[in-house]
């Protein structure tokens, strides 16, 4: 095959297929017309979509295009590698409802190997694996060698985009040496390694799918077929990447010459090199077919773009505007195929200087003061607090914060700078005279009219979806941007809401111009399901399409827990009684928290039988079916019921095998191996009649056990024995070298406090007779009390006292009361006494007639107690 530049192979494809007698459209612009799930044009049959479905007659039957495209999902990518780009074109002939894959596979046979020359030996075709139909006519009517055909999964060779059109897929591939495999013997199409590089796929539309899997054959089957250009450049030229393709290159050689560096001097440099490359040629297309800077929207990925693009040149050393001077080499190399470049070069140039100019204006003090931080500071992470100042005073985006970052290793502490952003607009919302800005989490209107959401999460954690409404301060708004506190909805979600004890699903919801972070999902009484965001970074507007992934390893470590919870549920009633019913549930990606009716404590066996059981049945390995079924079928198989709940005519039953069945609308794993293991860590009661079981499992589980063996550790060393096994035997010799010194203790305080007694005796005021002794006493317990009792009354046996003593030990306060026998002859009971003198502070208590004691409940009366103890006597005796 022959060298071939990039616009020549444009035309040779397009006259190809106008020679078989395909309709040559221009390319579309890059705005999308009458059409709001995209932002921009992003594929070749992006623009003809309604043709597909019906909604719009094709201008013909047989279509070709070269179609511009952008996207900006990897843009933090482009640059670092040289296989990202935002900017590219595809190729693409069409059939609405013509001619099917004998056509389409002869005729990009015919134009690979006939018009470009490749040889076959160079070429590998794949194939969806069940389509027959397709191997026989590459191999039978094309003539490719049967053993360059290789059959793929769905993942690979199968295109659908949810409900509707799709059908399998098939894809050529250039076999571009050994020196670029991986060196396996088995190395062909498929392989992760560089060497067969896919070029152009054939898309067979023949089935419409009616979102549950369901494939019914399409009466008018459409061709779809898309070859980017610039890889097939690649192909041709014998070049690595689109880098090194003609057009791109001699861009990228006005930017060195600007510069005085070549491609290829550095890696650092290079990266700045293919950024303004890659940027320039994506704007200058974005400016002439309309978009124009600024914070929403295109407009927005069009400013980053820029801005990103001035920061690379200051990178280089250029230091004044000079992207407007490269404006001129894009237009040279592409106005062939694109005139309208030229005619609009002036409105392009000047566009492209003034936000430059303005770009620089106000992010050098921005830029200076980012710097500095990171000259003083000796950590790898810029505070959240200096990232919003960059921010919020000098409008220094977060994205190229944290892009200027990541080159010098260091991170932002983007916790921290949401939760300022989330301050600031917490404060203006305050400030607001409406205080009903968050109306929409009850009974607000505000979703209202919206369609019931269509919930895929069983069986999909990543979806396509459109976004049918944001919500931000309350109130339906039409875009959002970066740092932004959203609501957002969806026609079609993975993410599970919370419902049935199980929480709500996190995860990330992208579109071509924003990363949204999902922070919980709930849904309302309409069934439109709710997902709490933020917008990380870009601009989203409401009629997006979107791509939703759930958080997997959050999710998975949620499904393990609920399953545990169903075999949990089963084992409770095997081991107790069929009286124990759930009485409710929480199952987070930490814990399972159980719920359930039973009337006492759990004994240490019962609960190690209960865990044995879920366990014995965690590794039998037994298969999680969940199955919707009409209620009165749900009921003959014994699936249980949530007690109190009401329920349709038609139920989902989880079973894992006939150990447990029952009602819930929950996720679960497919197998009961995936738990791991299971631990119960705590049981309690909730209320009467009501236990709760907290228990973990997988790789919390194992959280748990880390956590355990390192306190079994600490503890070792601080007890000083050498093996954890003789921690029990330890302990309890400590434990008894304690008592022992605090029965030493004790004793030695008893014999104080017996000292203290003729002193306590000089203070007795005398009552009908009886001398009263009371004294309140710090650091006394009550055996010293008890101490001091017995020796007033060997002291004083011959005259009639009674002793109130009070003491505090330990933070606990006890009351003493005694009498002598000649007291008590005066009708004197120290019982009596003391709980009446106990009531006062809220306590109580009683005893003998020669000595009792009470307990005090509020210490800051016992003076108050102590003072009554005299009058109380007096009207007992």
């Amino acid at each position: 095959m022959q060298w071939t530049g990039l616009n020549e192979l444009r035309e040779k494809y397009l006259s190809f297929f106008e020679s078989k007698g395909h309709l040559r459209l221009p390319s579309f612009p890059l705005i999308p017309k009458d059409d709001n799930s995209l932002l921009l044009i992003n594929s070749g049959m992006a623009p003809m979509k309604k043709y597909f479905t019906g909604e719009v007659t094709p201008p013909r039957k047989r279509v070709t295009t070269c179609q511009k495209c952008i996207r900006t999902p990897d843009i933090e990518r482009v640059g670092i590698t040289a296989r990202h780009g935002t900017y590219f074109e595809m190729l693409g002939n069409f059939s609405f409802g013509d001619y099917f894959k004998r056509e389409v596979t002869a005729w990009a046979w015919e134009f690979i190997t006939k018009v470009l020359e490749m040889p076959e030996d160079k070429l590998w075709v794949t194939i969806y694996q069940d389509d027959d139909e397709a191997f026989d006519i590459w191999t039978k009517e094309v003539g490719v060698d049967p053993t360059k055909i290789v059959r793929l999964g769905k993942e690979d060779n199968f295109w659908e985009h949810g409900s509707g059109p799709c059908g399998p897929c098939s894809e050529i591939h250039f076999d571009r040496g050994p020196e670029y495999g991986c060196g396996k013997p088995d190395c062909k199409p498929g392989c992760d390694c560089d060497r067969y590089m896919e070029f152009w796929n054939l898309v067979f539309t023949q089935f419409d799918n009616d979102g549950h899997n369901n494939y019914t054959p399409l009466a008018h089957p459409n061709i779809d077929t898309g070859m980017g250009l610039e890889r097939l450049a690649c192909v041709m030229q014998g070049v690595d990447n689109l880098f090194l393709v003609d057009t791109v290159q001699n861009i990228m050689k006005r930017i060195s010459r600007i510069a005085g560096i070549a491609y290829g001097e550095s890696e650092k440099t290079d990266i700045s090199l293919r950024v303004i490359t890659d940027h320039i040629r994506s704007t200058t297309f974005m400016i002439s077919d309309g978009v124009m800077p600024s914070n929403e929207g295109r407009g927005y990925v069009l400013r980053r773009l820029l801005r990103r693009a001035a920061r690379h040149g200051r990178l280089l050393g250029i230091n004044h505007p000079f992207l407007s001077e490269v404006v001129d080499t894009v237009i040279a190399e592409n106005e062939v195929a694109y005139p309208e470049l030229r005619e609009k070069s002036a409105m392009i140039k000047k566009v492209i200087s003034f936000e430059e100019e303005s770009f620089y204006k106000t992010i050098d003090k921005g830029f200076a003061l980012l710097n500095n931080i990171i000259d003083r500071t000796d950590t790898k992470i810029l505070s959240g607090e200096d990232a919003f100042k960059l921010s919020d005073t000098f409008g220094f985006p977060i994205d190229l914060t944290k892009e200027i970052l990541s080159e010098k290793g260091m991170e932002v502490d983007e916790d921290k700078f949401r939760a300022l952003v989330l301050k600031q607009r917490e404060t203006t919302r305050a400030r607001r005279k409406n205080a009903g800005a968050d109306a929409w989490a009850g009974d607000s209107d505000v979703l209202e009219g919206l369609a019931k959401t269509e919930f895929v999460g069983y069986t999909k954690l990543t979806e396509t979806a459109k976004i049918t409404a944001i919500v931000k301060d309350g109130a339906r708004v039409e875009s959002a941007e970066t740092g932004d506190d959203i609501v957002l909805t969806l026609d079609r979600t993975p993410f599970y809401a919370e419902s049935g004890g199980q929480v709500g699903d996190t995860g990330v919801v992208k579109t071509d111009s924003c990363t949204i972070r999902v922070l919980d999902t709930t849904k309302n009484a309409s069934g439109v399901y709710i997902h709490k965001a933020v917008v990380e970074e870009g601009f989203v507007r409401e009629g997006d399409e979107a791509q939703a992934s759930v958080d997997a390893a959050r999710r998975q470590a949620i499904m393990r827990n609920h399953t545990a919870a169903h075999l949990l549920q089963a084992a409770l009633r095997r081991v107790l009684g069929d009286h124990v019913e759930q009485a409710g549930q929480l199952v987070n990606e930490h814990t399972v928290r159980f719920d359930f009716t039973h009337f006492s404590a759990l004994t240490d066996e019962e609960l190690l039988a209960v865990e044995q059981l879920v366990n014995e049945k965690i590794l039998e390995n037994i298969a999680v079916e969940c199955r919707e079924m009409p209620i009165e079928e749900a009921k003959k198989l014994g699936a249980m019921a949530l007690f109190g709940e009401k329920y349709g005519n038609v139920v989902r039953v989880v079973s894992a095998g006939d150990f447990s069945k029952e009602f819930c609308g929950g996720t679960h794993i497919d197998f009961t191996a995936k738990l791991g293991l299971f631990k119960i860590v705590s049981e309690s009661s909730v209320a009467a009649g009501v236990r709760r079981i907290e228990g973990v499992t997988g790789m919390n589980l194992l959280e748990m056990i880390y956590t355990t063996n390192h306190l079994l550790k600490d503890t070792t060393m601080a007890m000083k024995v050498s093996n954890p096994t003789d921690l029990p035997a330890k302990a309890a010799q400590l434990f008894t070298e304690m008592k022992e010194k605090d029965r030493e203790i004790e004793s030695m305080r008893s014999k104080i406090a017996a000292l203290n007694i003729g002193s306590i005796l000089e203070n007795s005021v005398e009552v009908k007779g009886v001398k009263v002794v009371t004294a309140m006493m710090s650091g006394t317990g009550s055996d010293a009390l008890r101490t001091m009792c017995d020796k007033i009354r060997e002291t004083n046996g011959d005259m009639a006292v009674v002793a109130v003593l009070a003491g505090i030990l330990d933070g606990k306060a006890t009351l003493a009361a005694t009498a002598t026998k000649a007291a008590q002859k005066k009708g004197v009971k120290a019982g009596a006494l003391v709980k009446a003198v106990a009531q006062i502070t809220g306590g109580n208590g009683g005893g003998k007639p020669d000595f009792a004691m009470a307990g005090i409940k509020d210490q800051t009366k016992i003076d108050e107690a102590l003072a009554a103890a005299a009058s109380i006597l007096n009207e007992q005796i």
